[in-house]
């Protein structure tokens, strides 16, 4: 018998996305070994980032201040917005640290079977935030899924009467890896987006 107190910290692990109940009993039990110094200072990050983390203002992307760091920038490119489903994506997309324009995080995509449409998302800021002018090229960067790319084409239909540029992420085959090894998706993208040698 576990006792009550063990039983609702798993179920509130298991709760996380990812986490099964394996995993979440694991997280328990390693909470348990730990110093409670550490037990504590976790509980603490959570309870932070809870009271303190909120949405720029301009993009969306996580911030503890009114702007987030990028939007803040003034080295950045202010002619080029770069589309992300999530602040995760962001993230993924500074670490190479060759894109030096802005952001604009939709803080999801556009799901109808699991009930998310446009006004779910941070769609219409996007909207009004590129028809204020100042960009000539939006990067439509959402994930390379059916909902990702309805997304990407809903939104590019929203913007087709601006004079700028709507471009997506280059898509297929990686460097280094090996045709054989590619799926039929990955080829098809390689082959409708090759270019000139």
């Amino acid at each position: 018998m576990i006792s009550e107190s063990v039983t609702k910290l798993i179920d509130e692990f298991a709760k996380l996305p990812g986490i099964g109940k394996k995993s979440a009993e694991r997280l328990a039990y390693h909470v348990l070994r730990i110093h409670e110094t550490e037990a504590t200072a976790l509980a603490e990050a959570i309870r932070s980032v809870k009271q303190n983390v909120r949405y720029c203002r301009n993009c969306y992307n996580l911030t503890e201040q009114e702007e987030c760091e990028i939007c803040r920038d003034a080295r950045r490119d202010h002619g080029q917005l770069c589309v992300v489903e999530q602040p995760r994506d962001l993230m993924a997309l500074e670490q190479p640290g060759t894109y030096r324009g802005l952001y604009h995080v939709l803080l999801g995509r556009i799901a109808p079977l699991d009930g998310i449409g446009p006004e779910q998302l941070t769609i219409e800021a996007l909207e009004q935030r590129v028809r204020k002018g100042g960009f000539r090229e939006v990067i439509m960067a959402t994930n390379p899924t059916l909902e990702g790319d309805g997304t990407a084409l809903y939104i590019s239909n929203l913007l087709a009467d601006l004079p700028l540029e709507v471009t997506r992420l280059a898509r297929g085959i990686t460097s280094g890896s090996v045709l054989e090894f590619a799926n039929k998706e990955i080829l098809a993208d390689a082959l409708a987006g090759r270019q000139k040698f």
